[in-house]
């Protein structure tokens, strides 16, 4: 008895395949990869342009200070026990020192270590702020700083913010400034400390104090440092485009007002504050520097510096301008090349990465 015919499904299941059907499953799934691809490059764009912008602070920083290393040497003598206000003109003072063996003389406390520390600093507190900005906005559910061309538009009517929403934006706005302050005093400070003392110098020192690998790699005075430097990061990403975006007027703002609104904020707010911590550190250098090599005491600095020059230990016009030559052509300029330099590589910089992830998409 022959055995019945298989059902219609196991003879189409056991037909050869249509080749004509093949041939269109392929190009599904190379569509549904290039689709997946496509997903994970549009939710990383944000992350790639953080790596973009904070790469570019770098660069930019790393090459003003190199650049102005003449005037950051002043400016560290200036704000430190070398110089006093007894001995007459206090940059007169600081220019001799920093100029003592020859005009190349600044350049040559500059080893590799501030090379790298220069292209860290700029580029960690960049990142580090627009990652704490990102996540506490997220957090908080409070608005970004504003960046790029939201600084150009019309500020937002004041009676449309609540004032939970305030608070939210200033508690946020104290937090990740803090964070870049501190951690870019991580990577810079130690090479800082070398370019104060120079290179032998600073071995000897080192060698005297017999530090723990965490404060050596901090490096000496870091607490001023940082201090400082959460000062400078404040003034260079939270207030000057705050103030630019909500106060400065909407028919003035153009390239030339935000760079000149950065420079002004950087020389009459940033550094009149923190000049102090700046003449702190490098009294504090000096501190350490006694007997070969000693743990500072920030107590004893202040109190030193006071019996000695007053309040002029710490705060004096000269030692004011000094700081602004050194600081003000990298730092101020930050609000200006981060907001509205740095935007116009954006889409080209994410058309390279495109074009590499997705070859003849770009």
């Amino acid at each position: 008895m022959r055995p019945p015919d298989p059902p219609p499904s196991t003879l189409l299941h056991d037909s050869p395949p249509d080749q004509s059907q093949s041939h269109l499953r392929a190009p599904a799934k190379l569509q549904r990869h290039i689709s997946t691809v496509s997903e994970i490059a549009d939710k990383a764009e944000p992350n790639l342009l953080v790596i973009y912008r904070s790469a570019g602070l770098g660069l930019w920083g790393a090459s003003l200070r190199f650049a102005g290393m003449p005037l950051e040497r002043i400016a560290l003598i200036s704000n430190s026990a070398q110089v006093t206000v007894t001995a007459g003109n206090q940059l007169q003072q600081a220019f001799k020192l920093a100029f003592r063996d020859g005009p190349l003389d600044p350049y040559r406390v500059v080893g590799r270590a501030s090379i790298v520390a220069w292209l860290l600093q700029y580029s960690v507190m960049g990142f580090v702020f627009q990652a704490c900005d990102g996540l506490l906005s997220q957090i908080m559910g409070a608005p970004r700083v504003p960046y790029g061309n939201q600084l150009m538009e019309p500020p937002p009517r004041r009676e449309a913010i609540g004032v939970s929403e305030q608070l939210k934006y200033v508690g946020k706005t104290t937090i990740a400034p803090i964070f870049a302050g501190v951690i870019e005093s991580a990577v810079a400070n130690r090479a800082e400390v070398q370019r104060y003392y120079g290179i032998e110098a600073f071995a000897k020192i080192e060698r005297q104090l017999g530090a723990n690998p965490f404060a050596r790699a901090c490096g000496p005075a870091f607490c001023a440092n940082a201090t400082r430097n959460i000062i400078m990061s404040s003034t260079s990403f939270v207030l000057t485009p705050t103030f630019y975006q909500l106060y400065f007027p909407q028919e003035l703002k153009s390239h030339a007002s935000l760079f000149w609104t950065g420079i002004g904020m950087n020389v009459f707010v940033g550094n009149v504050v923190a000049i102090t911590q700046q003449a702190v550190w490098g009294r504090a250098l000096d501190d350490c520097a006694k007997d070969g090599g000693r743990r500072i005491s920030y107590g004893r600095v202040v109190r030193e510096g006071l019996a000695r020059e007053g309040p002029a230990a710490f705060f004096t016009p000269a030692k004011w301008f000094s700081r602004v030559l050194m600081n003000a052509p990298a730092q101020g300029t930050i609000p200006w090349f981060y907001n509205r330099v740095l935007p116009l590589g954006e889409e080209s910089f994410l058309r390279a990465v495109r074009s590499i992830v997705e070859p003849g998409r770009g």
